[in-house]
């Protein structure tokens, strides 16, 4: 199955000149997602992890199946205020605003194999805030992943010395 077929690109949104990927088609198709949880589940058994990072909202679509398959625990990094106990908190420039994110300050333990989870790596500017969370609490990345990672915004390399999966390769 080509997963690719079911992530369109959509142009001019959210602004003239984007092109967004729209990830809503393989959510909509029971083969294709279950298939995407199903190689990324592969692509994540050559880095061993102790829990799953995921990024709200699109992050947990992957992350949740993947913490059940694997019996790991999952540990939610949401916008800021969304947590209800002490949080450790960093800011990136996301695409179009500032964004501060958030993670419980109990989530990671030190010496913890975190998987870093979202849809999409673009800038990596959050993949990077979520890196510096998981290291400021003392646990290491174990390996930055995502659907699919747009090749033209350079995102990887803001996760240098990380190892980076991207089911869909750098589109």
């Amino acid at each position: 199955m080509e997963l690719t077929d079911y992530v369109p690109v959509v142009p001019d949104f959210p602004q003239p000149g984007v092109g967004f990927r729209d990830i809503t088609p393989l959510l909509a198709h029971p083969e294709a997602f279950r298939t995407s949880i199903d190689r990324l589940e592969d692509a994540c058994a050559a880095h061993p992890f102790d829990s799953i990072a995921a990024f709200d909202a699109r992050g947990f679509l992957w992350a949740a199946p993947l913490a059940d398959r694997t019996a790991k625990p999952l540990v939610p990094i949401r916008k800021a205020g969304k947590l209800p106990r002490d949080a450790a908190a960093e800011s990136y420039h996301g695409e179009y605003a500032e964004v501060r994110v958030e993670i419980h300050a109990d989530a990671v333990a030190p010496g913890d194999r975190v998987l870093l989870v979202d849809d999409v790596i673009a800038t990596g500017e959050s993949m990077a805030a979520g890196v510096r969370l998981v290291e400021g609490l003392g646990g290491t990345v174990a390996a930055c992943v995502a659907l699919l990672e747009i090749a033209a915004l350079s995102g990887r390399d803001r996760l240098t010395g990380h190892p980076v999966v991207s089911l869909l390769g750098r589109l």
